[in-house]
């Protein structure tokens, strides 16, 4: 949270959001908590006694191998927005449960030269021939979330290659190609299989198994699930990045790539899906507003519709304003008592109100009126 009137060290500050899904609906949202986690095997829990800084940069991501290619992207003298493409198509590789180009992101992007804060809208979108009843059963009733994802069923058209090459269109710095030559050689020569995504394979055997071309990925010559430290080589995905790397997104949306895409989703065994060619061939990143909400002597800025982020964010602190939580501490029971109220109301706005600005109206400016969340 940058300080009001603050000049920043960092020549440029990215935040991305990658996901590999369509939007998952409230109902859903605890089911999928695991299958969203980070890599904990490799973490360390960071206590109000250990306090990180950096005066130049800094890189968090869900798995380290991504976290080291983004740091040696910066140590060349690239910038945020290098990094971020290393980093995201390395995690693609070695965190497939959460990441990928076959998902979507948002990307926040603070420009401290100019001082611009630009947000770029690259999520997943519907595909043209989806249906109010895509999602239901024979008899109408919403159908179980693993049911609904496991599948061509849920795949909407992959914004994360076209955000990647829009954002380093405009603000990269080291070239293209180079970006997504680690991810490349890591898919070739192969990585140790994670604690996290050993124990995902594990608890998803049944899933994995019912598509042959992950079963053969995910699992050993007698099928058996992959375990932590077994080397992984993965060379359909380096052949995709070494296309990407010489010929941008243009056959991912609309050449070879985009064609077996949509073979893949609609061919699919389980839950065939409804993608196009026409899906792929027109999808658009787009330049959203950010929302920026006041807490104290902080700008608090995010990412606006459709991402509910900022603004739920924005409220849990407009909320939380008028308590003195710095004098209650972190181990005060009122504290969280406050914050979760705080959160519970700001939830409940997002469900009501929180939608894509395309389609859905929203009372933006009102949903962060002092005064409303006075009365809240």
């Amino acid at each position: 949270m940058p300080h009001k009137n603050t000049s920043f060290r960092l020549a440029s500050i990215v935040t991305v959001a990658c996901l590999t899904c369509i939007p998952i609906p409230l109902a859903y949202a605890q089911q999928a908590t695991d299958a969203v986690a980070p890599e904990t095997g490799n973490t360390q829990r960071i206590g109000l006694s250990q306090s990180i800084t950096s005066d130049n940069w800094m890189i968090a991501a869900a798995n380290p191998l991504a976290v080291q290619a983004g740091a040696d992207v910066l140590r060349r003298g690239g910038n945020a927005i290098d990094a971020m493409v290393t980093v995201q198509t390395m995690l693609g590789l070695v965190e497939p449960q959460s990441s990928g180009l076959g998902g979507g992101a948002f990307l926040v992007y603070y420009d401290a030269n100019s001082e611009k804060l630009t947000t770029l809208d690259g999520r997943e979108t519907a595909p043209e021939n989806a249906t109010p009843t895509l999602f239901q059963d024979e008899n109408g009733e919403p159908l179980e979330f693993y049911d609904a994802v496991v599948g061509g069923r849920s795949v909407g058209t992959p914004g994360t290659p076209a955000l990647m090459k829009s954002a380093h269109e405009k603000w990269g710095q080291l070239p293209w190609s180079g970006l997504l030559a680690p991810a490349i050689n890591t898919a070739t020569n192969g990585f140790s299989v994670s604690p996290r995504l050993a124990e995902l394979i594990e608890s998803d055997q049944e899933k994995l198994s019912r598509d042959p071309v992950a079963k053969s990925y995910f699992f050993d010559k007698d099928g058996a699930p992959l375990t932590v430290g077994t080397v992984l080589k993965n060379p359909q995905y380096a052949t995709t990045l070494k296309d990407l790397a010489e010929n941008g997104t243009t056959n991912f949306y609309t050449g070879q790539i985009a064609k077996d895409i949509v073979a893949k989703v609609t061919g699919a065994s389980w839950n065939p899906g409804v993608l196009s060619l026409s899906d792929l061939a027109r999808y658009q990143i787009k330049e959203r507003a950010a929302v920026c909400a006041t807490y104290r002597a902080y700008d608090v800025c995010g990412m606006g519709p459709p991402s509910s982020g900022a603004l739920t964010v924005g409220q849990t602190l407009g909320l939380l304003e008028p308590y003195d939580i710095a004098s209650l501490g972190p181990n005060s029971v009122e504290s969280w008592r406050l914050i979760g109220d705080a959160s519970r109301l700001a939830f409940a706005d997002r469900g009501r109100y929180m939608a894509d600005v395309d389609f859905v109206p929203m009372p933006l400016t009102g949903l962060l009126d002092a005064d409303y969340l006075a009365d809240r």
